[in-house]
């Protein structure tokens, strides 16, 4: 059997999977694509982030994926001016909560992006400009602890109000909008 793979810009507002149990009701990523059985998400995104996420049907390039070895890029829009001091701390390793205790974040890189990206509007609106001004960073990590990006930020003063993810190794979101999916004959995650 060959697998299939596929690349989506999640949207916000939905799960990074196909079924959920509890009784709320959840966007799901089916309501985007008639994906074949058996498709899984590699890695997530939370409900209230967005971009980047890799499908296959192939449980082995998860493991791939999900390694050490791939970097994971996201674009961030955050509460105030970010200042290069608060890069250099991301930069360096912040304090965060996990699991009940404080963990080190492992160095990673980080770059103030003066230019906003066009992403499109989101889901929700985030808030107005009467509430102060907003920033965009880059931070890539290749750790994925639970909402670490937004705890790395919070940790040096700038709550996250977007968070995108724009890159998997090679992968790129380039300019695929939200909700989009194309199919693809393989992921070049590395070189």
């Amino acid at each position: 059997m060959s697998h299939r793979h596929f690349i989506l810009h999640k949207p916000y507002g939905y799960l990074s999977q196909f079924i959920y149990e509890l009784k709320r009701k959840k966007k799901l990523l089916g309501e985007l694509h008639d994906f074949p059985a058996g498709t899984m998400a590699i890695g997530r995104l939370d409900e209230d982030s967005e971009g980047l996420l890799l499908l296959t049907t192939d449980g082995k390039m998860s493991e791939i994926v999900r390694s050490k070895k791939v970097d994971k890029e996201y674009y961030v829009q955050v509460d105030g001016i970010m200042t290069q001091a608060a890069i250099d701390q991301m930069k360096n390793g912040v304090e965060i909560g996990f699991n009940g205790t404080k963990y080190i974040t492992k160095p990673c890189e980080s770059f103030i992006v003066n230019e906003i990206p066009d992403f499109g509007p989101r889901g929700k609106k985030i808030r107005d400009e009467r509430h102060g001004p907003t920033s965009w960073v880059s931070i890539t990590v290749n750790e994925g602890k639970f909402r670490q990006v937004r705890k790395m930020t919070a940790a040096v003063g700038f709550p996250t109000l977007r968070l995108v993810r724009v890159r998997i190794g090679k992968v790129h979101l380039n300019d695929l909008k939200a909700g989009e999916v194309v199919e693809v004959d393989a992921f070049q995650i590395t070189e």
